[in-house]
């Protein structure tokens, strides 16, 4: 399949998939938790990027990774200055700047490996955040000037991560606010 003949059918599905190297991947719902920390997470960027050139955006907006011909839908967004799509469709963005992935047990190893190697080919992203929906664990790579990438990890909730390609300080307390972890199935009585 082409991604002009994805295209056609992903703007008229009533699901969400994503595209790569000739195929339709569907996307399954996701489970409560995963859905307070996106929401946390866009909300604390909403507050802090109000009235600046830049501004998160929802699961609903497609991303184009240019070089390499991945359509996905990351958890949140963020663009920063004139946002460029890919028609005058305006549903499919090209120049995020931040990416943030809130990680399942189904998605953890693809949005740790594949994905990071994906994303990191766009030119314009400069930090791409994930975020553990399982623990309290936070992972950011950043561009360096130099084009190599560093990376951190946060793991308590006294802890903030530092966006300073948008200048915005998330704390971990607040993107997990209201969070309940699952607990581990008990072992079997013996």
């Amino acid at each position: 399949m082409t991604p002009e003949q994805y295209l056609e059918i992903e703007r008229k599905a009533e699901f969400k998939s994503e595209y790569y190297q000739g195929e339709m991947f569907a996307m399954s719902g996701a489970r409560f938790a995963h859905i307070q920390i996106v929401t946390n997470t866009s909300g604390e960027l909403r507050q802090q990027l109000r009235g600046r050139p830049c501004q998160p955006l929802s699961s609903d907006m497609r991303v184009r990774v240019t070089p390499v011909g991945l359509y996905t839908y990351p958890d949140v967004v963020v663009v920063c200055g004139e946002p460029q799509f890919l028609d005058d469709t305006f549903d499919t963005l090209l120049n995020p700047t931040v990416i943030i992935e809130v990680l399942s047990e189904s998605t953890e190893v693809y949005d740790r490996t594949r994905k990071l190697d994906l994303y990191r080919s766009l030119e314009s992203l400069a930090e791409y955040v994930m975020i553990s929906s399982l623990r309290v664990w936070v992972e950011r790579h950043t561009r360096l000037p130099d084009g190599a990438w560093n990376y951190d990890q946060k793991t308590s909730l006294e802890d903030t991560i530092d966006l300073k390609s948008v200048d915005c300080h998330l704390r971990l307390a607040d993107l997990y606010e209201r969070v309940a972890f699952a607990q581990p199935p008990s072992p079997p009585a013996s």
